[in-house]
């Protein structure tokens, strides 16, 4: 019972320390903080196209010669840069390059979400560029992160090389 007499009131100075509220100037309370890791990062919605071309990174003819499809049209997102969607001649979607600048754990979470870590191949370009490339049903992706930036490519044809070219290129265009 003397113990229990004698560890009151230590008990209730460690349960005071806990509280925010305090006029004790040597009682620092803390408030913990979000450590979120890429794939938690909220992503951006989706581009869609919103507008006629051209891609103001890519040109037409390179698309059409690297994807090895020709060109019908060229759409372009309301983004910043904007995305760019290139089309096959029958109207349907050969290739899609998505540019991100912003947050650097939101770059990171679009290429892991694009081209996910525990699956994709490892994926680098010079200067510090990284990510993965994968070969899907419906084509191929090649999405790389550097800093607050991400670039990913999404093509209908199986290799990621022809995607890996042409995000070099946007790469280069943009300045990145």
């Amino acid at each position: 019972m003397k113990r229990a007499l004698l560890l009151a009131p230590l008990l209730l100075v460690a349960l005071a320390g806990c509280t925010e509220e305090t006029d004790d100037p040597t009682v620092v309370a803390t408030t913990p903080t979000s450590t979120a890791s890429p794939t938690e990062a909220a992503l951006p919605p989706e581009p869609q196209p919103t507008a006629a071309g051209p891609c103001p990174y890519l040109d037409e003819d390179y698309v059409a010669d690297t994807n090895g499809q020709h060109v019908g049209k060229v759409q372009t997102s309301a983004d910043q840069p904007p995305a760019c969607f290139f089309y096959r001649p029958d109207g349907s979607v050969q290739l899609t390059v998505r540019v991100y600048r912003g947050d650097a754990n939101v770059a990171k979470a679009l290429v892991d979400a694009a081209a996910p870590v525990t699956t994709s191949n490892p994926a680098e370009l010079p200067g510090g560029w990284k990510g993965g490339a994968e070969s899907k049903d419906s084509g191929a992706v090649y999405a790389v992160a550097k800093d607050s930036s991400a670039v990913v490519v999404s093509t209908n044809q199986e290799q990621t090389i022809k995607a890996k070219e042409i995000a070099k290129q946007a790469i280069t265009a943009l300045g990145l």
